[in-house]
């Protein structure tokens, strides 16, 4: 249970936060030659292996922090409103903290992905003092199993504790779809996060290549309800996922590259996680010209796409330029990781 003080402050800085996502969402409507939403990985490094996850390995070091802070002013400099701190498991960066701050020393809002296993008392009151905003814990089942230890069993005590301690907003993301043996597992997930205090959404999961398949009718009725509880999420763009979770493409114009920004362990702007590769340019060297270059061009991947941070960040420019298609963008194929605002 929070303090009284530990919940004036969360509330002071979700209004402040709530004011500058205002602000931002204004100057993302009237220019688009910035990014709104950049993800940044620290370390590629996992203290798990979810069998469905391709976004990880057990043995990189942490970039080294006055690179990330080179990375961070690049990304400022850029105009970026939002920065995701990924991995890996971002906790695992030994000056995690300093690299919020530079975050928001740069003026952008700060956001983190975790797996949650690292959190105890005292480091979530270090995210607190670094300036944190937001952080978000993919939680796949109630016990653990062979596809992923991400189970509320094990993480419930750490939520606890972000209920406690933290002055940041938390959000619980729960999954069905691919490998998740027990769906219904979402509903206990999604209602304890919301007894915490915290928002829920749900995702679809995709398996280790990247693919997807429609939900089951369970797993559909499962997903409805919980759609149902996101109202005070701050995921609620739901058409593109309802048209997921019955197998069905959209129709959008995807702005990766441009108005989404995922920055590698080395330094090198893509698409997102799912299309690593493309377009492959060191953030050091990337411009409002390229920017430009990938707000036109359409993406081949972008009917099955499944990231939803970059839906979200599309909406500012779906009336406008229409894009064409180019050479170099990916083979269309399902693919992607579900609810990162990963």
């Amino acid at each position: 249970m929070a303090s009284t003080l530990t919940t004036l402050r969360r509330r002071a800085k979700a209004i402040h936060r709530n004011l500058r996502g205002a602000a931002m969402a204004a100057h993302a409507l009237a220019s688009t030659d910035h990014p709104l939403l950049a993800h940044i990985i620290p370390v590629r490094r996992c203290n798990l292996a979810c069998t469905y996850c391709n976004e990880f390995d057990d043995f990189s070091k942490p970039v080294p922090t006055e690179e990330m802070f080179r990375r961070i002013d690049k990304l400022g400099a850029l105009g970026t409103a939002v920065v995701t701190i990924s991995g890996g498991e971002p906790l695992l960066h030994p000056e995690l903290d300093d690299v919020i701050r530079r975050i928001r020393s740069n003026g952008m809002i700060a956001g983190l992905i975790t797996n949650g296993y690292l959190l105890v008392g005292e480091r979530i009151q270090r995210l607190n003092r670094a300036g944190l905003e937001w952080l978000q814990i993919s939680i796949d089942n109630v016990n653990p199993d062979e596809v992923s230890k991400k189970s509320l069993k094990v993480l419930d005590r750490k939520l606890e504790l972000l209920s406690e301690y933290a002055e940041f907003h938390v959000n619980i993301n729960s999954v069905v779809g691919s490998g998740i043996h027990h769906p219904q597992d979402a509903l206990v997930i999604g209602k304890r996060a919301l007894e915490l205090g915290f928002t829920s959404t749900i995702g679809i999961i995709h398996d280790g290549s990247g693919q997807l398949q429609p939900l089951g009718e369970e797993e559909r009725r499962i997903y409805d309800e919980m759609k149902s509880w996101e109202k005070r999420s701050f995921t609620r763009i739901n058409a593109f996922q309802d048209n997921i979770a019955q197998g069905l493409p959209n129709d959008w114009r995807c702005r990766a590259g441009a108005r989404y920004l995922y920055i590698c362990e080395d330094g090198l702007v893509h698409y997102c996680s799912q299309q690593r590769g493309y377009p492959g340019v060191p953030l050091a060297t990337y411009t409002c010209d390229d920017m430009r270059r990938e707000y036109l061009t359409e993406k081949s991947c972008a009917p099955h796409c499944t990231v939803s941070c970059v839906h979200q960040v599309s909406v500012f420019d779906s009336f406008r330029a229409p894009q064409h298609l180019s050479p170099a963008t990916p083979a269309a194929e399902p693919a992607g990781e579900l609810v990162q605002i990963k």
